[in-house]
């Protein structure tokens, strides 16, 4: 697999011309003018990540990601994440197999347990049952991805015998699980071979190496070829490291902030900030600076897809649509040159 170069949001709501919240119905018109801006431009993937709270508005991708697939070319594009454990795996096939077949195979799944747990209580599941809820729906999910009848069992959803879903897949469908780094969560991709995606949202991304060791090390253990790796990260473009630092910066703690408060976390200060954008997993800057901490973590962790969550609280449509230009149009160039060189 080449390395690709991918783009994801949450369809954060974000700030208006006014200065206040757009509604919802707008960002979601704004998400789709976004991913058609990241096709034009030569992007890879573009994911909507699935969340049930007010300050994000993609709450089912699945109609935006259809909208998508009438005004886009080339570009994949799927989720990030969908929340699996709260959703039923025979109707998330049929929708994704629904989408492949109407953008002639572009479409793709990243399956997730999720850090936000409102789609719990909202479907009716209880989170004492979050660890067995996901691996059952797991297990049934890549049945019926893999298999043109299904016969299995579970404790919280009704036995299937010989059972055929419908469309069945006419091209194939791409699925990658998102992880958050733990050793259960490698194994578990490698048992169900699974492509991997590494969310590193904090910290040096290279104290993520034992994990990209264990996923390999596990596939040569069990005789099976490894598949492709893939790292999620927050980023923002602009025309200078100023610029780009001082755009993101107000709503980037705006975001952290009121999720702190909802977790027990103190305030993010802008000695962190800097700090992670220095030294962490802030991809923020210049091209030219986004390009090279790209292309070291592409280096460092031998991945073949990095994926840039471009959307950062309530930061402006006007500058998410310019990041998502330079992405495309500066910063994936210069790492392929980075990269060829090294």
């Amino acid at each position: 697999m080449t390395l690709e170069f991918a783009l994801d949001t949450f369809g954060d709501v974000t700030l208006g011309d006014d200065g206040r919240k757009k509604p919802h119905d707008q960002v979601i018109r704004d998400v789709v003018e976004q991913a058609v801006l990241a096709d034009q431009t030569g992007i890879d993937y573009i994911g909507l990540g699935e969340h049930h709270r007010d300050d994000f508005a993609v709450s089912a991708p699945e109609p935006i990601l259809g909208a998508i697939a009438s005004r886009t070319e080339r570009i994949r594009f799927g989720t990030a994440v969908t929340v699996l454990s709260s959703d039923d795996p025979i109707r998330l096939f049929q929708r994704f197999s629904t989408l492949n077949a109407l953008s002639n195979g572009r479409a793709e799944i990243i399956l997730g347990r999720g850090s936000f747990t409102e789609s719990f209580p909202l479907f009716g599941f209880d989170l004492n049952d979050y660890e067995v809820l996901f691996n059952e729906k797991l297990d049934l999910f890549t049945r019926v991805l893999r298999n043109k009848t299904v016969t299995w069992s579970g404790r919280h959803r009704a036995a299937l015998k010989g059972q055929a879903v419908f469309p069945p897949l006419a091209q194939p469908l791409k699925v990658w699980i998102g992880v958050g780094g733990t050793p259960e969560s490698v194994m578990r991709a490698v048992h169900y071979d699974l492509p991997m995606i590494l969310a590193i949202i904090g910290g040096a991304p290279q104290r993520f190496r034992p994990f990209v060791d264990l996923y390999h090390r596990a596939h040569a253990q069990s005789g099976t070829v490894a598949q492709p790796l893939g790292v999620h990260s927050p980023g923002h473009v602009a025309e200078t490291d100023a610029q780009a630092q001082e755009e993101i910066w107000p709503h980037y703690k705006a975001l952290h902030d009121r999720i702190g408060r909802e977790r027990g976390w103190p305030p993010t200060t802008h000695e962190h900030f800097l700090h992670e954008v220095t030294h962490g997993s802030l991809y923020v800057g210049a091209p030219e600076t986004v390009a090279r901490k790209i292309a070291a973590t592409v280096r460092g962790l031998g991945v073949q897809r990095f994926e840039m969550k471009y959307s950062s609280g309530p930061l402006p449509h006007d500058r998410l649509m310019r990041s998502i230009e330079l992405y495309g149009t500066r910063v994936v160039p210069m790492v392929r040159d980075l990269l060829a060189g090294s």
